[in-house]
């Protein structure tokens, strides 16, 4: 995993080349933005089990046959794993926003679930549906402007929404 500014400097030198205005500009807007990053990555980690329960709550209310005999996430089993894997791609989702990259997202969690899920007949469009509610809640949460740093937060609610969107994309 490359943080943003690893992973420009990692370019940069595999094109043995300077650092560009443009990428000193970009690296210092993410310095200057450090502190809403970091408070978006704490709203949503301290309300992680309520934007995972509100997500599923809402699937299962759109999709009431996975929570019935012979659904994917009926018995308690398969609803513990199913809130489990919610889980686990909203964590990753912080660790990208917090990182400002996406590889440790793609590389630790996302890389061959679609067919993990294919494997084990899970469907991928609910789970996407799920990522997408996450997506909802966690933005509605993180956008919230209580406590938290002033200031426009638009491109990292931006960046954030993208990285759901790329965990939905991966799973459907």
């Amino acid at each position: 995993m490359l943080d943003a500014f690893a992973k420009v400097v990692s370019q940069a030198d595999a094109r043995g080349e300077f650092l560009s205005s443009d990428q000193f500009n970009a690296l210092n807007n993410m310095v200057k933005e450090g502190n809403k990053r970091l408070d978006v990555v704490n709203r949503i980690t301290g309300n992680a089990s309520q934007i995972v329960a509100d997500a599923a709550r809402s699937l299962f209310e759109d999709q009431p046959q996975l929570i019935q005999p012979g659904g994917n996430a009926y018995t308690n089993r398969r609803m513990a794993a199913c809130l489990r894997d919610m889980e686990i791609i909203l964590r990753y989702v912080t660790y990208a926003a917090a990182a400002g990259d996406a590889s440790v997202l793609d590389d630790r969690c996302l890389n061959g679930l679609r067919e993990t899920y294919q494997a084990l007949g899970v469907p991928g469009g609910s789970v996407a549906a799920g990522v997408q509610k996450m997506k909802d809640t966690a933005i509605r949460t993180a956008n919230d402007p209580n406590g938290i740093t002033k200031g426009d937060c638009s491109s990292l609610m931006s960046e954030l929404a993208s990285y759901f969107d790329r965990a939905a994309s991966a799973v459907s």
